[in-house]
Protein backbone atom coordinates (compact mmCIF):
# COMPACT_ATOMS: atom_id res chain seq x y z
CA UNK A 1 0.00 0.00 0.00
CA UNK A 2 1.50 3.30 -1.11
CA UNK A 3 0.90 6.57 0.75
CA UNK A 4 -0.06 9.16 -1.88
CA UNK A 5 -0.43 12.28 0.26
CA UNK A 6 -1.20 13.71 3.67
CA UNK A 7 -2.59 16.98 4.96
CA UNK A 8 -2.77 18.47 8.46
CA UNK A 9 -5.15 21.31 9.23
CA UNK A 10 -6.93 22.95 12.17
CA UNK A 11 -10.67 22.31 12.59
CA UNK A 12 -11.68 25.82 11.53
CA UNK A 13 -14.29 27.18 9.13
CA UNK A 14 -12.07 26.61 6.08
CA UNK A 15 -11.05 23.03 6.92
CA UNK A 16 -13.62 21.27 4.75
CA UNK A 17 -13.01 23.41 1.66
CA UNK A 18 -9.22 23.03 2.02
CA UNK A 19 -9.53 19.26 2.44
CA UNK A 20 -11.80 18.90 -0.60
CA UNK A 21 -9.44 20.95 -2.78
CA UNK A 22 -6.54 18.81 -1.56
CA UNK A 23 -8.38 15.55 -2.27
CA UNK A 24 -9.30 16.71 -5.79
CA UNK A 25 -5.64 17.47 -6.44
CA UNK A 26 -4.57 14.06 -5.11
CA UNK A 27 -7.20 12.35 -7.28
CA UNK A 28 -6.01 14.24 -10.35
CA UNK A 29 -2.38 13.36 -9.72
CA UNK A 30 -3.28 9.70 -9.14
CA UNK A 31 -5.52 9.73 -12.24
CA UNK A 32 -8.59 8.45 -10.41
CA UNK A 33 -11.79 8.19 -12.44
CA UNK A 34 -14.11 11.17 -11.89
CA UNK A 35 -16.59 8.93 -10.07
CA UNK A 36 -13.95 7.85 -7.56
CA UNK A 37 -12.97 11.44 -6.81
CA UNK A 38 -16.65 12.39 -6.56
CA UNK A 39 -17.61 9.68 -4.09
CA UNK A 40 -14.53 10.16 -1.91
CA UNK A 41 -15.09 13.92 -1.90
CA UNK A 42 -18.73 13.48 -0.92
CA UNK A 43 -17.79 11.12 1.91
CA UNK A 44 -14.92 13.33 3.10
CA UNK A 45 -17.23 16.34 3.08
CA UNK A 46 -19.77 14.50 5.22
CA UNK A 47 -17.28 13.08 7.74
CA UNK A 48 -15.15 16.19 8.05
CA UNK A 49 -18.13 18.54 8.34
CA UNK A 50 -19.35 16.53 11.33
CA UNK A 51 -15.88 16.45 12.89
CA UNK A 52 -15.47 20.22 12.52
CA UNK A 53 -19.02 21.04 13.72
CA UNK A 54 -19.29 18.61 16.64
CA UNK A 55 -15.92 17.09 17.49
CA UNK A 56 -14.38 20.22 18.92
CA UNK A 57 -17.39 21.83 20.64
CA UNK A 58 -16.15 20.96 24.12
CA UNK A 59 -12.70 22.53 24.15
CA UNK A 60 -12.20 21.50 27.79
CA UNK A 61 -12.51 17.82 26.78
CA UNK A 62 -10.24 18.16 23.74
CA UNK A 63 -6.72 16.77 23.80
CA UNK A 64 -4.79 19.97 23.17
CA UNK A 65 -5.29 22.32 20.22
CA UNK A 66 -7.61 20.96 17.55
CA UNK A 67 -5.84 18.96 14.90
CA UNK A 68 -7.07 17.03 11.85
CA UNK A 69 -4.82 14.88 9.69
CA UNK A 70 -5.81 13.27 6.38
CA UNK A 71 -3.82 10.50 4.70
CA UNK A 72 -4.54 8.80 1.36
CA UNK A 73 -3.14 5.34 0.59
CA UNK A 74 -3.61 3.34 -2.60
CA UNK A 75 -2.83 -0.06 -4.03
CA UNK A 76 -4.17 -1.83 -7.13
CA UNK A 77 -7.50 -2.69 -5.48
CA UNK A 78 -8.25 -0.01 -2.88
CA UNK A 79 -8.01 3.64 -1.99
CA UNK A 80 -7.91 4.33 1.74
CA UNK A 81 -8.74 7.76 3.10
CA UNK A 82 -7.79 8.06 6.77
CA UNK A 83 -9.07 10.89 8.95
CA UNK A 84 -7.36 11.39 12.30
CA UNK A 85 -8.55 14.00 14.79
CA UNK A 86 -8.07 14.77 18.46
CA UNK A 87 -11.66 15.88 19.04
CA UNK A 88 -14.26 14.23 21.23
CA UNK A 89 -14.65 10.45 20.79
CA UNK A 90 -17.31 9.54 18.23
CA UNK A 91 -17.81 6.31 16.33
CA UNK A 92 -20.06 6.96 13.32
CA UNK A 93 -20.05 3.27 12.41
CA UNK A 94 -22.18 2.53 15.50
CA UNK A 95 -24.91 4.95 14.44
CA UNK A 96 -27.91 3.90 12.40
CA UNK A 97 -28.99 6.26 9.64
CA UNK A 98 -32.35 7.79 10.35
CA UNK A 99 -35.31 6.42 8.43
CA UNK A 100 -36.03 7.75 4.98
CA UNK A 101 -38.85 10.27 4.85
CA UNK A 102 -42.17 9.17 3.33
CA UNK A 103 -42.68 12.36 1.35
CA UNK A 104 -41.08 15.69 0.50
CA UNK A 105 -43.53 17.40 2.85
CA UNK A 106 -42.25 15.29 5.77
CA UNK A 107 -38.58 15.49 4.76
CA UNK A 108 -36.09 16.95 7.20
CA UNK A 109 -32.61 18.19 6.39
CA UNK A 110 -29.72 16.12 7.67
CA UNK A 111 -29.24 12.69 9.14
CA UNK A 112 -28.49 10.82 5.91
CA UNK A 113 -24.72 11.23 5.62
CA UNK A 114 -23.89 7.80 6.99
CA UNK A 115 -26.32 6.17 4.54
CA UNK A 116 -24.61 8.03 1.71
CA UNK A 117 -21.15 6.95 2.93
CA UNK A 118 -22.21 3.31 3.22
CA UNK A 119 -23.58 3.49 -0.32
CA UNK A 120 -20.41 4.86 -1.92
CA UNK A 121 -17.71 3.10 0.11
CA UNK A 122 -16.58 -0.50 0.35
CA UNK A 123 -15.93 -0.11 4.07
CA UNK A 124 -15.95 2.41 6.90
CA UNK A 125 -13.97 1.63 10.06
CA UNK A 126 -13.43 3.55 13.28
CA UNK A 127 -11.08 3.20 16.19
CA UNK A 128 -10.09 5.35 19.12
CA UNK A 129 -6.43 5.23 20.06
CA UNK A 130 -5.42 7.30 23.07
CA UNK A 131 -6.77 10.79 22.46
CA UNK A 132 -7.27 10.33 18.73
CA UNK A 133 -10.20 9.30 16.54
CA UNK A 134 -9.33 7.38 13.38
CA UNK A 135 -11.93 7.01 10.64
CA UNK A 136 -10.89 4.93 7.63
CA UNK A 137 -12.93 5.09 4.43
CA UNK A 138 -12.19 2.45 1.80
CA UNK A 139 -13.12 2.80 -1.87
CA UNK A 140 -12.20 0.57 -4.76
CA UNK A 141 -12.93 -0.65 -8.26
CA UNK A 142 -15.85 -2.77 -7.05
CA UNK A 143 -17.66 0.43 -6.06
CA UNK A 144 -17.28 1.95 -9.57
CA UNK A 145 -20.23 0.11 -11.11
CA UNK A 146 -23.58 1.85 -11.46
CA UNK A 147 -24.56 5.47 -11.73
CA UNK A 148 -23.53 8.16 -9.26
Amino acid sequence: MQTLASLTLPPGPDAVAQALDWLETVGGQAQWPMRTTFKLSLCLDEALSNIVMYGFQDTAAAAGPGNIRLVVHQDAQHILLDIFDNGMPFDPTQKMPRDLDNSLEEAEIGGHGLRLMRHYLLDIAYQRSGEENHLRMTAGPEAEAGAA
